[in-house]
């Protein structure tokens, strides 16, 4: 599809200038436009990027005017969708730098394969471009690391997609509100279920799809030839199974993981903070059983029902998507007293978004909760795929005393796509 320009909103867009955004509990001060209609480049309109658009972002105040995605069939079949939603043809690319570029994006949403999140959220700051990015936020702990001073230093809004601190039904917000009011005593420890750590890519070789630029697909990852598993075939109802494999995504373990290991990160008060050791499982062929330590002694590990489960010294409560309960029962319908702590509310998490761009306080899920979510999926499956045990220290974001440890926070990347290294 060859790019078009997009026709300017009638409503007069951001008013760029607005004051300073006073930004909660210790996250540094960020600036925030007072948006009217907020206008979009959608990075990876695929399974995920669509279904954003279609619940969120395809409606006002948003606006989408730009759109990037590596396969011809799915770019051509975004751009229809936004012009059938919004009467208005949308600027269309392969390469973000391009998306970036114009000066009719006020933000970005990321929904591209894991590995080229950190790359995307970097050339989206430095181009003073507000970032809504989808979890796992970072394919690497050196990633995770890198992202947080950039997204500061260039004071834009950020947005993790972990949906789970602001929707279905508000039941991980009613859960940490209990644990964090001490409803189940003292935690002991936090039990996440999700599904396997990430494997290497052992795919075949497939004749390549007529329209995919393969080798943009891959950007930062190895070199290795297409299969259908990592990029279907034109336009698709499925999340791609690239996800399975380290090369591109953290596996089950971090595809669900970032979302309820960042509910247990929410409902221990440890947003912005890191665990200290790190243990893979006794069995050494299981892919159940690892688990993080924090310095107060609270273990969080990969195993158990789906979901997030708070087992403390009076009581458990465990919460997932379809369900929240207790033992006792009592512990979920006894009511808080008046002076309990209380957390955030939103309709959902685009409005949340939005709240912040507009200067209504800080984002739920700012960059630094994505990156401390991420950071215990990434060392989870390090000590899968090292098997043994780690010592972690959280400010640094390095190994103690660990080089050859060290040597796994990041992988060899592709020509073109160095880091920072800070």
């Amino acid at each position: 599809m060859t790019p078009r320009p997009t026709p300017r909103p009638t409503r007069r867009a951001f008013q760029l200038g607005a004051a300073a955004l006073a930004a909660q509990s210790a996250w540094p001060l960020v600036r925030a436009p007072r948006p009217e209609v907020v206008r979009l480049g959608v990075i990876g309109p695929g399974k995920r990027g669509l279904t954003l658009m279609r619940g969120a972002f395809l409606q006002e105040p948003f606006q989408i005017t730009a759109l990037c995605e590596v396969d011809g069939n799915r770019l051509a079949g975004a751009a229809k969708l936004v012009s059938e939603r919004q009467g208005t043809e949308p600027f269309t690319t392969s390469r973000h730098e391009e998306l970036l570029a114009r000066d009719d994006i006020d933000a970005v949403v990321i929904a591209t394969p894991d590995h080229w999140h950190a790359h995307q959220i970097l050339d989206a700051a430095a181009a003073g471009k507000h970032i809504y990015c989808e979890k796992p936020l970072t394919l690497t702990l050196h990633e995770a690391k890198v992202v947080i001073p950039a997204v500061r230093k260039a004071g834009v809004v950020f947005q993790t997609g972990s949906q789970q601190r602001t929707e279905f039904g508000q039941k991980f917000v009613d859960a940490c509100e209990l644990v964090r009011n001490g409803r189940i005593g003292e935690v002991l420890t936090v039990h996440v279920g999700v599904g396997d750590p990430a494997r290497a890519c052992d795919l075949p070789v497939e004749a390549l799809e007529p329209g995919l630029d393969w080798e943009r697909w891959l950007g930062p990852a190895p070199q290795r030839a297409y299969h259908s598993e990592l990029a279907p075939r034109g336009v698709h109802n499925h999340y791609p199974a690239w996800r399975r494999y380290w090369e591109y995504a953290g596996g089950g373990l971090s595809d669900m993981g970032a979302h309820h290991f960042d509910i247990g990160m929410w409902g221990l008060r440890k947003d912005g903070e890191g665990p200290i050791e790190v243990h893979p499982p006794i069995d050494s062929s299981a892919t159940r059983g690892a688990s993080v330590v924090f310095a107060d002694g609270v273990r969080m590990i990969h195993g158990g029902p789906s979901g997030t489960t708070f087992i403390g010294t009076r009581g458990t409560i465990a919460v997932d998507r379809g369900r929240i309960s207790s033992t006792p029962g009592n512990l979920l319908t006894d009511p808080l007293p008046d002076d309990a702590e209380r957390l955030p509310r939103h309709a959902n998490h685009a409005a949340d978004w939005l709240q912040a761009l507009r200067g209504e306080g800080e984002t739920t899920c700012p960059i630094e909760v994505g990156a401390g979510s991420v950071a215990i999926c990434n060392l989870l499956n390090l000590a899968y795929r090292h098997r043994r045990s780690l010592r972690w220290d959280p400010r640094a974001w390095r190994f103690v005393d660990d080089d050859e440890a060290n040597g796994w926070l990041d992988y060899e990347r592709r020509d073109g796509y160095a880091l920072p290294v800070h």
